[in-house]
């Protein structure tokens, strides 16, 4: 429990005890009320003298001071102790909201490399990845990271590179092809020749876009803040004058008369009800979005979603589950559940997700016994002997290389060709398969007027123009890595208007710079990234893409509450601050205006919580 939760109970129970048991003797009682005041006011009236000297006078703390301080000046203590005690507890509740810091995002990224085995006179030395020049060879050992971008110049091998394209299928290259920095190698030894030094590297230009990309948020001020910037100089200045101008117009006016409508003046412009209402509202909000399994760093974003005209989505592990499977077995001269066994018994040494989807479609015991030998061929396949069987399994590549004669698959995904005792026999397509929920949230997202749904991968063109069709999206990106992510991102927010917010939903590490540039930034928490869900705005805690539509709707009705407060309170205001001018309402039926106000703005307020139950994405 921290400092602020304690001051808070502390003068809460002091409040209670001043205000229920009310001394016979009012100088205990006030003392009490005054203890109450300064345990949890010293703060915020420490911020307005502050904020006064640098010449910052019109903020909430000011208006806060000068309201309360009001109200000790009249005589009224509880109601000055009450305004600062739930101005504090509103306050309490959207820095909870937003107490996750995001200053340790670099930390969190692990695509940095730590070092780099260079070839240097005959011996090969680890060194900083900074030190290696352009025209280098360096050697990079399975499970190591690619320090820098090059070309291979000796050897083949599978790389992963979902850090960066955020496909989960890894990359066979073999010599000549180009590696990116940031990319993991997985099975074989591959020298590679430096073509960018360290800070023209794929994996730094990820890191800088991280750590600067926050600067380019466009962030909504408190909107207590922007009201008191104009309501509070205008009702201190009136109260003011209220105070010393009758006195100098007005035959036979009474100072004294004249400054007791001013304090009353003062304490019905207190904005209570708003100072509680709205962040209630806003804490409503955000708690009926972590029920609905979404976390929402701050009320500026729960403000700003309503404004969404622009959503865009990466697509593996965001549109897509991320996890390759059987999409379809085509058979030729066997049965499908033939080929499907003698490619599982091929690929049951293999630990790649190709491997691992085929015998998961196969789902049946394999009789090791059965099988006599297996090669694994990088960048083509396998090579394998089954009983009596020579089994080929690998793509186009592999089978053009044993001069089989085959049908070409034209199928959308990863096409794996059989051969058996060199007859083709068939293929296997595997594809990563689309959510469950995915095409219902681009038609309800479409309903809602979303003005642009737009798709962004790493993918190659014909995978996700394929999945963009199954969706019913129009617009798709393909072939990006996450600088070109980032300028897509960048060039789509010039569409949309001077209010209007662009929302990004992604997964991974490659999509923490888009989730930083954009105007709310979406992270899915189930199998995203720590640095992804660090940088990013917005939480889905499920990986489903359907809580960006609970989302919008939860924001919207948010703000048309906060709204229907503001309104209702400053129109009582208002009306009570010309009655208190005019003499006709006492300080007693101010306080009780005041109060009633904040009484049907709180209950208002409350409504936020149930709306959880009507927003519910029915995936099925």
């Amino acid at each position: 429990m921290n400092k602020k939760v304690i001051k808070i109970i502390v003068a809460l129970i002091l409040f209670i005890i001043a205000l229920v048991l009310n001394f016979y003797n009012e100088l205990v009682n006030n003392i009490i009320y005054i203890i109450a005041y300064v345990i949890v006011g010293f703060e915020i009236v420490k911020k307005a003298i502050k904020n006064i000297i640098r010449g910052k006078l019109f903020d909430e703390n000011f208006l806060m001071t000068i309201a309360t301080l009001g109200a000790f000046g009249i005589g009224e203590f509880p109601e000055a102790v009450a305004v600062m005690l739930f101005y504090q507890i509103g306050e309490y509740f959207q820095d909870y909201a937003v107490d996750k810091s995001r200053k340790s995002i670099t930390s969190l990224i692990n695509i940095r490399p730590d070092y780099a085995n260079v070839e240097r006179n005959g011996k090969l030395l680890k060194v900083n990845p900074d030190d290696v020049k352009i025209g280098e060879v360096v050697v990079i050992k399975p499970g190591e990271k690619v320090p820098l971008d090059g070309n291979i110049i000796e050897g083949r091998s599978s790389i992963d590179t979902k850090a960066l394209t955020g496909e989960s299928l890894p990359q066979d290259v073999v010599e000549g092809e180009d590696v990116l920095s940031g990319c993991i190698n997985l099975n074989s030894v591959i020298k590679v020749k430096v073509t960018k030094e360290y800070g023209e590297s794929t994996v730094s230009k990820i890191l800088d876009l991280v750590e600067n990309a926050s600067s380019k948020k466009s962030k909504s001020e408190n909107f207590i803040t922007k009201f008191a910037q104009y309501y509070t100089p205008i009702v201190v200045i009136i109260a003011v004058f209220l105070a010393v101008l009758p006195t100098l117009i007005i035959k036979d006016a009474v100072f004294s008369d004249w400054l007791y409508r001013a304090l009353s003046f003062l304490v019905v412009s207190c904005p209570c009800a708003l100072v509680i209402s709205i962040p209630l509202s806003f804490f409503g909000g955000i708690g009926g979005a972590s029920k609905m399994g979404v976390l929402i760093k701050g009320s500026n974003y729960l403000e700003a979603i309503a404004n969404t005209e622009i959503v865009v989505f990466d697509k593996t592990g965001t549109l897509t589950e991320g996890v390759f499977e059987v999409q379809k077995v085509n058979a030729i001269g066997i049965s499908e559940e033939e080929l499907l066994k003698i490619t599982a018994y091929s690929e049951n040494y293999s630990n790649h997700p190709i491997a691992a989807s085929i015998k998961k479609a196969y789902n049946k015991e394999i009789d090791e016994k059965q099988i006599i030998k297996t090669q694994e061929l990088s960048g083509l396949g396998i090579v394998a002997k089954i009983g009596k069987q020579d089994v080929l399994v690998g793509n186009k590549k592999l089978i053009d290389e044993k001069q089989i004669k085959f049908t070409k698959c034209n199928d959308i995904g990863t096409i794996l060709y059989v051969a058996i005792d060199k007859k083709y026999v068939g293929c296997i397509v595997i594809a990563d398969k689309i959510k469950d929920d995915a095409i219902k949230t681009i038609k309800e997202l479409k309903k809602n007027n979303i003005k642009k749904i737009a798709m962004l991968t790493g993918d190659k063109k014909e995978v996700g123009e394929y999945v963009a069709k199954m969706l019913g999206i129009e617009k798709v990106y393909t072939g990006l890595l996450p600088d070109g992510k980032v300028e897509k991102v960048e060039e789509l927010m010039k569409e949309k208007s001077e209010k209007g917010k662009l929302v990004f939903v992604g997964d991974g590490i490659n999509d923490a710079p888009v989730l930083a540039v954009s105007d709310i930034g979406i992270a899915m928490g189930g199998l995203g990234s720590d640095a992804a869900i660090e940088v990013a705005d917005v939480v889905f805690m499920t990986d489903e893409p359907s809580k960006i539509v609970d989302t919008i709707y939860l924001s919207k009705k948010t703000m048309r509450i906060v709204k229907e407060n503001i309104i209702f309170a400053i129109m009582v205001k208002m009306l009570v601050l010309v009655l208190s001018a005019l003499g006709i309402s006492t300080m007693w039926e101010a306080v009780f205006a005041d109060v009633g106000v904040s009484v049907i703005a709180i209950i208002n307020a409350l409504r936020v919580l149930r709306i959880k139950n009507k927003c519910k994405i029915d995936s099925k």
